[in-house]
């Protein structure tokens, strides 16, 4: 009974750890090379856009912007998501477009204003 009670106790300690680190954005990391819904792509790209605002990387008039476009492109190491967002209240007019690029199965890949 001690011997089972120790194992109970040793794989709570060892485990737990891996599941408080995970964040809101890690349902959007993929296995696998199936590729994922266009309805997918677009939930996981409000997410990161979400998080890049609330990390001060995008300017707050980027929060309620939608998405406006989502392609399957040929990207530099093949094919690969392409998500598009426009805000025309955005303070740099340079920068009023968002490019994210997420691998086929949906994972993150980076983000620009150039879309390239």
């Amino acid at each position: 009974m001690k011997s089972l009670i120790n194992t109970i106790i040793f794989s709570l300690l060892t485990f737990a750890p891996f599941a408080s680190n995970a964040g809101p954005g890690d349902g959007c990391h993929f296995h696998g090379s199936k590729p994922a819904a266009e309805s997918t792509i677009t939930q996981c790209a409000a997410q990161r856009k979400d998080t890049l605002v609330k990390g001060g990387k995008l300017d707050k008039s980027w929060a309620p912007v939608k998405h406006e476009s989502i392609e399957y492109i040929d990207g530099k190491k093949g094919k690969e998501w392409k998500v598009t967002f426009a805000n025309p209240n955005a303070p740099d007019q340079t920068k009023n477009n968002l490019f994210m690029f997420f691998s086929p199965p949906g994972n993150f890949i980076a983000a620009n204003h150039t879309g390239k």
